[in-house]
């Protein structure tokens, strides 16, 4: 056998026992007569002696040993005289009796440490070296956690895990699809899956009751840092159940987790409608783990000769705790963040509250010291706050102050780490109106019913029914989101009329579920959190990529593979693709 123990397993209770470790060299140091090594595997790091009194040629030999070597050692467990407090084998050392050097290593391209000097390019060109990283082991580590207590919690509730297929039909509605040619049927494609939504409302119309899947899903869009063109879902289905049913049901496996893993009891989840949550924080996923709510203040400013508020739609401030110390210089930096192209202000309005109880606006010229106080009346601001305030039409205004919103939070320290905050948010749109194609889009997805109460409103008012739809969020973060779907034929063909669908294009895209409709369709719901995203949260941190093995970049490339990358002419000639040019 390679090895009796692993480099993290060793401790106190093993002195004097004789035991063979193998991994990977981290590092060494060179004292003169002894030498000590850190081997490292899995599952942690223990420190190697070599003392050249005792075998000087088994101390010569480690000398020679370079970063990343592969090595098998034999030896004594020994108690370490200076003990190390931030090892778990800090305790404990392995006096070494004999060594084998079971494979060589080039010398790595970056320090494989947990602080290390490789660019991120770097590192996802060698992401097999990255991977023997301690923080990446462990988010890694986190990622199988959180897997297996999701698959124990949804069998203790019955849910039964089935795959759906990865070679399905290409449908135009949503994010673009990655497209697969098919060889044996010329001139045809299939598409990945964005999501197993219909698969899995056909397991509830085939009896399945309760479904769930950690399944890989593919979107060919722009990346993020909270997104990749493919990602992992916990996707779930249950029929015979309404929004109530699901809100408790999923509410507890995120409870569940957050115990389980982390120790951290989140309580009952509070709830706030979609247009709530537009009116106070501008978002449909707000981070409400911090006040600075917004407050509609356009009554207060109109009349005072200031045309940017007279001519705005809507007028809203927020009142920043503790931020009237800010500097003419960061609020400079403040109103140049906004200003730039992803936000679109036009400019930033705001007015201090001092300490003597006076206030100092940047529209001092428009707005007395009577004016100001009802201006911190309304956003309950106190002496040494600073309220910010913008205007314009009102989706842009909110969307603008809730990104002034966040960015203070930050700079303020009040979006603290360690802290969750979760919030189902309810009752979304059904539908949104596109400009450009002059026709409705599902907010969330064609199958997605109608609040019962709305149902009327489907011919005459279609813009102002709200979906039988939640999302769950949580710090700002939209961890998941699900429906009650519609399981009656009639009205699912409603909605594809509203959706612009002709009846050839629905029947040709859904008729497989139109025709499983006609079948005893079950009342049915679900939802899908994200997966990688989740694991992120636990995690405190914002990226996903580094709770993915192998990860795209920016660019939604495989540096380490070199992918995606051309075919050979015999390829393409199989696959019946004659490429332009």
């Amino acid at each position: 056998m390679y090895r009796t123990h692993t480099c993290g397993e060793i401790r106190i209770e093993h002195v004097g026992q004789e035991i063979t470790l193998a991994g990977w060299m981290q590092r060494s140091r060179d004292l003169g007569g002894m030498t000590f090594l850190d081997l490292r595997d899995r599952y942690g790091i223990s420190q190697l002696v070599f003392n050249m009194e005792v075998d000087a040629a088994l101390c010569e030999q480690a000398r020679k040993l370079g970063r990343e070597f592969v090595l098998q050692v034999q030896g004594v467990v020994t108690e370490r005289s200076n003990k190390n407090p931030q090892m778990t084998t800090g305790d404990v050392e392995l006096t070494v009796k004999s060594l084998n050097i079971l494979n060589a290593s080039k010398t790595p391209p970056f320090t494989i440490e947990t602080e290390t000097d490789g660019g991120d390019e770097l590192r996802m060109q060698y992401r097999f070296l990255d991977l023997r990283r301690t923080p990446l082991r462990e988010n890694l580590a986190l990622r199988n956690r959180l897997s297996i207590e999701t698959r124990k919690y949804m069998d203790t509730l019955g849910f039964f895990e089935v795959e759906t297929p990865y070679l399905i039909k290409s449908t135009p509605e949503g994010a673009r699809d990655f497209v697969v040619p098919s060889r044996m049927n010329e001139g045809q494609f299939y598409a990945l899956p964005q999501s197993p939504q219909t698969f899995k409302q056909l397991l509830m119309v085939s009896g399945y009751d309760r479904y769930y899947q950690i399944v890989k899903c593919f979107r060919d869009e722009d990346l993020r840092s909270d997104r990749q063109p493919e990602f992992t879902q916990i996707d779930c289905e249950m029929c015979f159940v309404d929004q109530e049913d699901i809100l408790n049901t999923f509410e507890g496996l995120i409870k569940h987790l957050f115990m389980v893993v982390k120790g951290i009891d989140l309580g009952d989840f509070p709830r706030m409608s979609y247009a709530e949550a537009m009116k106070r924080y501008g978002s449909d996923k707000p981070d409400i783990r911090f006040g600075m709510e917004f407050h509609e203040i356009k009554k207060l400013t109109s009349g005072k000769d200031f045309k940017v508020f007279d001519d705005a739609e809507t007028v809203i401030a927020i009142s920043a705790p503790g931020a009237a110390e800010m500097t003419r210089k960061e609020l400079d930096a403040l109103t140049d963040f906004m200003k730039r192209p992803q936000i679109g202000a036009k400019g930033l309005i705001y007015s201090k509250c001092n300490a003597d109880g006076s206030f100092k606006s940047s529209v001092d010229k428009f707005y007395d010291q009577d004016a100001l106080a009802k201006w911190a009346e309304v956003t309950g601001a106190q002496k040494g706050d600073l309220i910010f305030v913008l205007s314009g039409d009102t989706n842009s205004c909110r969307k603008q102050m809730n990104e002034l919103r966040l960015h203070l939070g930050n700079l303020l320290g009040l979006r603290k780490k360690g802290e969750f905050k979760p919030l189902w948010v309810l009752d979304f749109p059904l539908l949104e109106w596109d400009e450009d194609t002059k026709r409705f889009h599902a907010m969330h997805h064609p199958f997605t019913s109608p609040k019962p109460e709305d149902m009327d409103k489907m011919k005459t008012a279609p813009g102002e029914v709200r979906a039988n739809a939640y999302d769950l969020c949580m710090n700002g973060v939209e961890l998941g989101g699900g429906s009650i779907r519609i399981h009656d034929r009639t009205l699912q063909s409603e909605m594809f009329d509203l959706l612009g669908f002709t009846k050839e294009e629905a029947q040709a895209q859904f008729g497989f579920l139109m025709q499983a409709f006609e079948y005893g369709a079950p009342p049915h719901g679900g939802l899908a959190f994200g997966f990688d995203r989740l694991c992120a949260m636990f995690a405190g941190v914002d990226s996903i990529r580094d709770f993915i093995a192998f990860p795209k970049n920016n660019s939604g490339r495989d540096v380490m593979l070199d992918a995606p990358s051309p075919l050979d002419d015999t390829q393409l000639k199989e696959l019946h693709i004659k490429l332009r040019g």
